[in-house]
């Protein structure tokens, strides 16, 4: 049977690294919305020319577009037997689109306290030469402000400020509430707590496997 599964959750909570670790659990594809639009802008399909218009002129990218994106990729071979979703739906119809062309078995929404995520990311250090990215108390680099790859200079980008991420939180909940409603609705909602440090990470996936242990 396939897991076809949706990951949700606020910026910061994680979402990435878990999908990481479940991909090569499960042996399914971990497909990020915001790699397939930064693909289809790169590869110059006619996908990519529309995002890269919307994108360029501030606007959010509709979501018959979205869709359709989406869409194409699951149709590929290596989703035969599930997925990990990120960053789609991001709206109610963008939720009921997918209901159309691909059947979700779970969404697994993982939930932290804004104390753990303003520690998460604005503890983040990004390397401004080569992209490497640190934190000064889960992943510190050997000599502070400077990169162990290739000794650039590591800095906090301006999205990680501790104002301008209670802002991201605010625009989150608005944002992803309905859809989180419309799916807890739909008996498709699987909460995970992610307040857990990050040697502790065994703790969140367990919770994990314990809804998706259920769909073999």
């Amino acid at each position: 049977m396939s897991k076809n599964i949706v990951i949700l959750g606020p910026p910061g909570v994680g979402k990435g690294t878990y999908a990481g670790f479940l991909s090569k659990k499960y042996g399914i594809p971990k497909i990020s919305v915001g790699d397939l639009f930064r693909s289809a802008i790169k590869n110059r399909t006619e996908l990519g020319k529309r995002i890269k218009d919307y994108v360029s002129s501030g606007e959010l990218v509709p979501d018959e577009t979205v869709i359709e994106l989406v869409k194409n990729r699951l149709k590929e071979d290596d989703c035969k037997y599930g997925f990990l979703l990120d960053g789609y739906p991001r709206t109610v119809p963008q939720a009921e689109g997918m209901m159309k062309f691909k059947k979700i078995d779970v969404a697994l929404n993982f939930i932290a306290s804004d104390e753990v995520i303003m520690e998460r990311i604005s503890g983040r250090r990004t390397c401004r030469k080569c992209g490497a990215i640190y934190h000064i108390k889960n992943v510190p680099p050997t000599i502070e402000g400077v990169c162990d790859r290739c000794s650039g200079r590591l800095v906090q980008r301006s999205d990680e400020k501790p104002e301008v991420i209670k802002n991201r939180l605010v625009v989150y909940r608005e944002k992803t509430k309905p859809v989180i409603d419309y799916l807890r609705n739909k008996g498709l909602i699987a909460d995970i707590d992610a307040n857990y440090d990050i040697e502790d990470i065994d703790k969140i996936i367990a919770q994990c496997d314990k809804y998706l242990q259920k769909l073999t």
